[in-house]
């Protein structure tokens, strides 16, 4: 099947080659894995920003990725309690700037995607990287890891194979009931896996493994809201057969956040 379709084929080849990439940094945690994430960050905050330009929006990009960067270093740096301080600066600074922008037809609704941005992409990764900052929490990454694209690919193949019902064509007219079980299924996979290679228990992880493709349909809807609205396919072309960084990062913004919490309350 994946010789017989070029688009499949093209999205299994460039995800083997950023796989061993994602290992690594996973894996090596501390200053390789804020150095990763931050990266995602910049790329999926720049690719916002330009979303937001072809909709006819015009958001400051250097503060939505200052809000990012800042973000994800609280994340990484928890102790320092800096998220009180960076949210102030950021929301005054940027009201601050749009009063001196010229170029703003709308610049209170500039301010607000400015702000936005940043926090809707900063505040995903900073949890994603707060959680790799846990005792176990190279564990509970790749439950959200592995969950995640476990969900993503099982929900793939039953959607195309068997999906008839749709799920919520506002949003998203491809998606269908039958490729969201097959989802639930996967992520469950994917979950017992993770908990098998790092001895996690199984009653535990089973339920964060059905949990995270709800949160991870979320996160894949709300980006395809803001696309339709600003009449844009991908969040850019960077990945080829995958679209943008934010394309394959909707997801974990939300699966991030579910997953922390999950892991400190529950884990």
């Amino acid at each position: 099947m994946i010789v017989q379709n070029p688009m499949l084929r093209t999205r299994v080849i460039t995800g083997l080659i950023g796989l061993p990439l994602i290992i690594a940094a996973v894996y090596a945690g501390g200053y390789w894995f804020f150095g990763l994430v931050t990266l995602i960050g910049l790329v999926a905050g720049w690719e916002f920003e330009r979303m937001m330009r072809a909709g006819g929006y015009h958001p400051t990009v250097i503060i939505t990725l200052t809000f990012i960067v800042l973000l994800i270093f609280d994340g990484f740096q928890p102790g320092l309690r800096w998220l009180s301080l960076i949210i102030t600066l950021i929301l005054l600074g940027s009201i601050i700037w749009q009063l001196f922008r010229s170029d703003s037809t709308a610049p209170t609704v500039d301010w607000a995607l400015t702000l936005a941005g940043g926090l809707y992409i900063g505040w995903g990764l900073s949890h994603l990287m707060a959680l790799r900052q846990f005792g176990d929490g190279l564990a509970w990454i790749w439950v959200a890891l592995l969950s995640t694209w476990g969900a993503d690919s099982l929900a793939y193949f039953t959607g195309r194979t068997i999906g008839r019902t749709k799920l919520w064509p506002r949003h998203s007219p491809r998606k269908t009931w039958e490729g969201l079980i097959g989802g639930i299924v996967g992520g469950m996979v994917g979950a017992i896996l993770a908990a098998l290679v790092f001895d996690l228990r199984l009653s535990t992880v089973i339920v964060i493994g059905a949990i995270i493709p709800i949160a991870g349909l979320f996160g894949d809807l709300s980006i395809s809201m803001m696309k339709r609205q600003v009449g844009v396919k991908d969040s850019s072309n960077l990945l080829p057969g995958h679209g943008g960084v934010l394309d394959r990062l909707d997801s974990l913004l939300f699966v991030g956040i579910v997953v922390y919490y999950y892991a400190l309350w529950v884990g």
